[in-house]
């Protein structure tokens, strides 16, 4: 793994969400999960056995890529040291990753399934 030093004068971060890291250093592995189920009515209403993550949106595996061509590169590093005097985020989202440092390997995956339940005769503005 490149072993470079990283060095940040000011960093500033507004929200940080659900399953996301922020990780400052090296490390080896990073790998964020986060499953959602969300139900979304337009009146109150809980039954109290909504929800289960027995859903193919769940189970099924992700496809994954193959990489089957080597890669070929030089590099060149004038310096040993990245340095960077501002960095301001807004939001980190879910599974995601704020990393100031060297990362091997990152394996991000998050899966949402987001229900809307209307009133007959109701359109949802999304269609």
């Amino acid at each position: 793994m490149l072993k470079r030093t990283s060095v940040v004068k000011n960093m500033k971060v507004i929200n940080l969400g659900l399953s996301s890291i922020l990780e400052i250093g090296d490390s080896y592995s990073i790998k964020p999960r986060s499953k959602v189920w969300a139900l979304q009515r337009q009146f109150e209403l809980f039954y109290g056995d909504e929800g289960h993550f027995r859903d193919p949106v769940f189970t099924r595996p992700l496809p994954k890529p193959d990489f089957d061509e080597p890669v070929h590169f030089v590099r060149y590093n004038e310096s040993p040291t990245i340095k960077v005097n501002n960095i301001f985020v807004t939001a980190v989202a879910v599974s995601s990753v704020l990393h100031v440092g060297s990362t091997q390997l990152i394996d991000s995956e998050s899966r949402v399934k987001h229900i809307r339940q209307l009133l007959h005769g109701q359109k949802d503005n999304d269609e």
